[in-house]
C-alpha cells in the first residue's frame, strides 16, 4: 500500500483519469472516480448542479428512474417527471413539452435501467434539453464500459455510473465526468454546495486542476486499494478495445436470449430498446421465483429478483464484464434448465 499523496498514487491517479476519459468518451479534465459507490457519483451530479428552487424534469422508467428524482428533490429542486410504464422509454417529443411549458435548469435521465433492462435513447433528449438552455445529467451505472455512452458526441453535461458493473472493477468508486457547461454551473453557484465530501470544488483540488497542476490539496483519504483496482480494470477494458468489448456484451446477450427460447423463457423488455447487459426474464406462472434463485445458489448461481411491481415476476440477470461470454452463461442456462425441470415436478 502507498498513501494518497504519495508520488507513485498521484500518478496512478492521473493515468486514471485519462483512461476514464477514454471510455466515457470525452476529452473533458473533471472525469474522476469519486471516492463512494455509484449512488455516491450521481448524488454528486445532483447535490453540485441544483440548488434550492431550481426547476429539473426526469424521466423515469423504472426503480432508479426513481432514485435520480428523489435526488434532485433533496437538492432541493422542483422536480417534474416524466414517467413511462414499465419496460418503456420516455419520447423526446414529451421532455420537449415539457420544456416548453416550463424551462428547466437540468434534464436528468437513466441511460440503463436496471430494474426493467430498457436502454433510453439519449442524443434527441440531448439535443432538445441544450435548445431549450437545459444541462442534460444522464445516469450510466448499467451501460458505461458495456455499449458506447459518447459523452460528448451526444453533448452530455454530465454522467455518472459505478465500478463493479460492465467496468469490472470492485464496488465502492463512482465514475463521474462533468463537461464545460456543468462545470460552469457549478462556479456560478448561488448558494453552497450543500455537501462537503462531494464538492466538486474541493474534489478537484486534490484530483488536480485543468491545467494539469500537479499541487495537490488533501481532501479526503481516497480509496488507494479501490483505486489501483479501478486503474487496472480500465487497463483491461482499453487493452480489449471498446469496440470489441460491446460486441461482446450484445453477442453474449444474443446467446443468452437463444438459450432462453430453447427453455421456453421470454425477456420483458421489448425487442426495440433491449439492454445487452441487463436481461430481465419474465417467470412463468407455474414456477415459484425464490424456489428457482435458492436453487440455483445451491449450484454456484446467482441471478437477482425483480423490482417493485416485477418483484415476483422476473428476474434479472447481469450479463457484465467477465461474464459477458458464452461458455459462463452457458452454465446459467444448464443450471437453470435443471431447476426448472425439479421445482415444476
Amino acid at each position: 500500500m502507498v498513501g494518497h499523496l504519495d508520488p507513485y498514487f498521484l500518478g496512478v491517479m492521473d493515468e486514471t483519469m485519462a483512461d476514464l476519459r477514454e471510455i466515457f468518451g470525452t476529452t473533458s479534465h473533471h472525469t474522476i472516480p469519486m471516492s463512494g459507490t455509484g449512488s455516491a457519483g450521481l448524488e454528486s451530479i445532483m447535490l453540485n448542479l441544483l440548488e434550492p428552487g431550481d426547476e429539473a424534469i426526469v424521466g423515469v422508467i423504472g426503480y432508479f428512474g426513481e432514485r435520480l428524482a428523489t435526488m434532485a428533490n433533496k437538492a432541493g429542486a422542483n422536480v417534474r417527471r416524466i414517467e413511462e410504464d414499465l419496460g418503456g422509454i420516455i419520447d423526446p417529443a414529451r421532455v420537449e413539452k415539457a420544456l416548453k411549458e416550463k424551462p428547466a435548469k437540468l434534464v436528468a435521465m437513466v441511460h440503463a435501467e436496471t430494474s426493467t433492462g430498457a436502454c433510453q435513447p439519449l442524443e434527441d433528449i440531448s439535443r432538445i434539453a441544450h435548445e431549450y438552455g437545459a444541462l442534460f445529467a444522464v445516469d450510466c451505472v448499467t451501460s458505461l464500459g458495456g455499449m458506447p455512452v459518447d459523452v460528448d458526441r451526444i453533448g452530455i453535461d454530465a454522467a455518472g455510473s459505478c465500478s463493479q458493473k460492465c467496468i469490472g472493477a470492485p464496488p465502492g468508486l463512482g465514475p463521474v465526468t462533468f463537461g464545460p457547461r456543468a462545470i460552469e454551473a457549478v462556479a456560478n453557484r448561488k448558494t453552497e454546495t450543500p455537501t462537503w465530501y462531494l464538492d466538486l470544488n474541493l474534489v478537484f483540488q486534490y484530483w488536480g486542476d485543468a491545467e494539469g497542476a500537479k499541487d495537490r490539496v488533501f481532501h479526503h483519504t481516497a480509496p488507494v486499494a479501490g483505486l489501483y483496482g479501478f486503474n487496472k480494470a480500465l487497463r483491461l477494458i482499453l487493452e480489449e478495445g471498446l469496440d470489441s468489448r460491446y460486441a461482446r456484451h450484445k453477442k453474449a446477450h444474443d446467446h443468452f436470449r437463444a438459450g432462453l427460447e430453447k427453455l421456453g423463457l421470454s425477456l420483458f423488455t421489448p425487442e426495440s430498446h433491449r439492454l445487452p447487459m441487463l436481461n430481465v426474464v419474465n417467470i412463468p406462472e407455474d414456477v415459484d421465483d425464490l424456489a428457482v434463485r435458492k436453487a440455483l445458489l445451491q449450484r454456484d448461481v446467482e441471478i437477482s429478483a425483480g423490482f417493485g411491481s416485477l418483484k415476483g415476476k422476473a428476474w434479472r440477470v447481469g450479463l457484465m464484464g467477465y461474464n459477458a461470454d458464452p461458455d459462463r452463461i452457458d452454465i446459467l442456462l444448464q443450471a437453470l434448465e435443471e431447476v426448472l425441470k425439479e421445482v415444476r415436478k
